[in-house]
């Protein structure tokens, strides 16, 4: 079911109302309830994988148990590495299986012994990725000692099935989102209008930002022989506005639907953007899966080989990037994504002493600008390894962008998408979307207090003014980017 589907649009209406005016008077029951909708909604997509959704509640809530009850070193350990494995081994059967049999048959090929692999007909289950990941978290939490394990089955399975966040996150953390389930909940009219207000940013983020962009960016992706230079450096640019405009849309989709019943989420994006650095990139980018990443691996990782001195925070940083672009889908394309951050975040450190030097004998606009130009320009590169299909795909569309460019090719291409009626009408709302981004950079959403002094006419013209440009502007409805993953 997805957020920007009449299905959803019906199924939400009717949550919220048997939430708050049914269930509402007995907490078990109100967690009961949140875990009945949640497996409805996962398994209106497909409701044979809501087997793999119980027993992922079942085994960690177990395990959680039992790692929490060993007093022995060795054997906490080895119950960790049981649901290390169980619960890395549900991505690896689902989501890396076909990919790791592909290598393997492709690498014997490359050395001249050619062998039949073969396929499985294997179908992703949809946010395996999101709650996997919330569910290992709270396992490296409660061996950690530092949450104590769940001993209410109900909540426990609301907090990893929990269906504003199941599909594509944020990826909560136990000791923030558990003990929510734990305590009963009030509807706080002034927290509903603030997740209102943030749904009604992110379905316009999404479907008219996102999916107008995604028209323009396919049609240039799908056809980069027909294109080139300036030509492709808008399609890349525009894949840049899509895939933020996207997954920043569903965040907030997500955590507004979170708040509208007593919840409160983890913020998942702070204007990315606007970094100066990738490594401030990836403090404002996909915040929760950063941070896990940084808490669940790169620290343990780091800490391992502190006697490497720097070599091992890089080294720490490289493999911990390697990983998230493999999390991210089982191509080379991701992974020479997450490479190229990792490659860069070591050059951020291993530059680090040379640019406080520089920075201190520039004008600080300038260094700070020529800051934001490069790392910009960088996650554009990078962004095109992540859309594209195969590495392939990405070499030559970078090779004939950057010929096209110093040839001064595809300008003219570039300008006549930019021109038509539609694309001038995309260019128009991107530019609003991205003025209103970055005046709301404080906040937790752009609207977060846009017109909040403002009369309530004029207020209320604000919310009705952008419900009437998603129904007028929206583009073809587009699967969101992060569901794949």
């Amino acid at each position: 079911m997805l957020f920007n589907s009449i299905d959803f649009a019906l199924f939400f209406p009717l949550v919220f109302i048997l939430y708050w005016f049914v269930v509402n008077k007995n907490l078990r029951i109100q967690n009961i309830f949140i875990v009945v909708v949640s497996f409805v909604f996962y398994g209106w997509w497909n409701w044979r994988f809501l087997s793999i959704l119980a027993l992922s509640c079942v085994v960690n809530f177990v395990a959680g148990i039992l790692i929490e009850g060993q007093e022995k070193k060795s054997r906490r350990k080895m119950l960790l590495w049981a649901a290390i494995a169980y619960n890395l081994g549900l991505l690896v059967v689902f989501k890396y299986l076909n990919f790791f049999i592909d290598s393997f048959t492709d690498a014997f090929t490359f050395f001249g012994f050619k062998i039949s692999g073969g396929s499985l007909n294997i179908v992703l289950p949809v946010g395996i990725s999101f709650f996997t990941f919330q569910a290992l978290g709270y396992i490296m939490e409660v061996y950690r000692k530092n949450f104590a394990a769940a001993r209410d089955f109900i909540s426990f399975s609301a907090f990893v099935s929990f269906f504003p966040l199941i599909l594509a996150g944020p990826i909560e953390r136990a000791p923030h989102l558990l003990p929510q389930f734990y305590k009963k909940r009030k509807f706080d009219y002034s927290l509903g209008v603030d997740g209102s207000k943030q749904i009604l940013w992110g379905l316009f983020t999404k479907i008219v930002i996102a999916d107008n962009c995604a028209e323009f960016a396919n049609m240039i992706f799908n056809n980069a022989g027909n294109y080139s230079g300036g030509a492709l450096l808008l399609g890349a640019l525009l894949y840049t506005i899509q895939i933020y405009a996207d997954f920043s849309g569903y965040s907030n989709i997500a955590i507004g639907v979170s708040k509208l019943l007593g919840f409160d989420i983890i913020r998942n994006f702070n204007n990315p953007y606007l970094s100066l650095n990738v490594a401030d990139f990836w403090r404002r980018w996909h915040i929760a899966l950063s941070s896990w990443f940084r808490d669940y691996l790169y620290s343990p990782l780091s800490i391992k080989l502190r006697n490497w001195g720097t070599t091992g925070v890089v080294f720490s940083l490289f493999v911990t990037f390697l990983l998230c672009g493999l999390w991210h889908g089982a191509n080379y394309t991701f992974i020479i994504w997450g490479g190229l951050h990792g490659l860069a975040l070591g050059w951020d450190i291993i530059s680090f002493r040379t640019r406080k030097k520089i920075k201190k004998k520039a004008n600080p606009y300038i260094y700070n600008f020529s800051s934001w130009g490069i790392t910009f320009l960088f996650i554009i590169f990078t962004w095109i390894f992540f859309r594209a299909e195969n590495i392939t795909m990405a070499v030559s569309y970078i090779y004939k962008l950057l010929t096209g460019l110093l040839h001064g090719k595809g300008y003219l291409q570039m300008l006549e998408l930019l021109v038509s009626k539609i694309g001038m009408l995309i260019l128009l709302l991107t530019l609003i979307f991205i003025v209103v981004e970055f005046l709301g950079k404080e906040q937790q959403y752009a609207i977060a207090k846009l017109g909040y002094k403002w009369k309530r006419p004029l207020r209320w013209g604000l919310y009705l003014g952008l419900v009437m440009v998603i129904f007028l502007y929206a583009g073809r409805q587009q699967a969101f980017i992060y569901f794949q993953f």
